[in-house]
């Protein structure tokens, strides 16, 4: 894309995505994240000619001047749109995708020591809300949304919203999951509606492996969770075995009910018969 062109979309790209935009020069003079972004060109550019001290250099003058720290190993598509970008942090490996947001306090960061690729992938017109951490060499799919501050330490399929820490799906492909089975059914459903014949035993497994790839270092109990289902799977079983406890006392006081009415009608009869007995043993001694 021509130099003038590209700086064209930026700016359009603002007023796309920020209704707070109200003129070209206020874009050009007050948003940090476009100054970042120009930046990053800069010293991306350096740094792939091997101009490594002076890249950094420009870095963190970007830094300095935005609060955005953009690494200039890190590789940037078209269309980033940076809002609030205070405290963003990109690391060196990082790729991200065309006409992605970012909102303060993202980080796109490492979980280790090693070599390499070591930061995330992210695709194509995702969202990364406030706050978010996206840790690990894994891929953030297409049209992905990240929840405001949640952490996401493993692959985030294609057209996924994540929350929680650690994040975890909760909405795939516009249906919404609750556990792990549901998610793993709406993949394969997903799957299903894109050919994969889901009913043939080794493509069923080896889809739900691929699912289930996780990565040890990445993995983190998340306790809350765990006694908030385990609560909630308590109280359903007590307010079970209160509709049935209601239902039996229902059935109880209906029998009982049903037992006062007929013992009230045999001691009516019986009183009755006692009567006419008295009745007619009074006739006989009168006689």
């Amino acid at each position: 894309m021509k130099f003038f062109a590209r700086i064209k979309k930026d700016i359009r790209v603002i007023f796309e995505r920020d209704p707070a935009a109200k003129s070209v020069l206020e874009v050009l003079f007050c948003y940090s994240g476009l100054h970042a972004i120009w930046l990053h060109r800069i010293s991306h550019s350096l740094f792939k000619r091997g101009w490594i001290v002076t890249a950094r250099l420009i870095s963190n003058f970007g830094r300095f001047l935005t609060g955005i720290e953009i690494h200039p190993g890190a590789t940037i598509g078209d269309g980033l749109f940076i809002d609030h970008g205070t405290g963003i942090v990109i690391g060196e490996t990082a790729e991200i995708g065309k006409n992605v947001t970012l909102y303060q306090g993202v980080t796109l960061g490492g979980t280790g020591k090693e070599k390499g690729k070591r930061h995330p992938t992210i695709g194509n017109n995702v969202v990364v809300a406030s706050g978010a951490k996206v840790l690990g060499s894994f891929k953030v799919g297409d049209h992905a949304k990240i929840g405001a501050g949640s952490v996401v330490l493993k692959e985030v399929p294609p057209y996924a919203t994540v929350v929680g820490i650690p994040g975890r799906i909760v909405v795939l492909h516009g249906k919404r999951v609750h556990n792990e089975e549901e998610f793993k059914q709406a993949w394969l459903d997903f799957c299903a509606s894109k050919g994969y014949d889901i009913n043939n035993p080794d493509i069923h497994n080896e889809i739900c492996d691929e699912i289930d790839v996780d990565l040890d270092h990445d993995i983190l109990p998340d306790p809350e969770r765990e006694m908030l289902e385990v609560m909630s799977r308590q109280v359903q079983r007590l307010e079970n075995k209160i509709i049935d406890l209601e239902k039996q006392l229902e059935s109880a006081k209906a029998a009982v009910n049903a037992e006062s009415i007929r013992t009230s009608k045999l001691e009516s009869k019986l009183e009755k018969y006692e009567t006419e007995d008295r009745k007619k043993n009074s006739r006989k001694k009168n006689k």
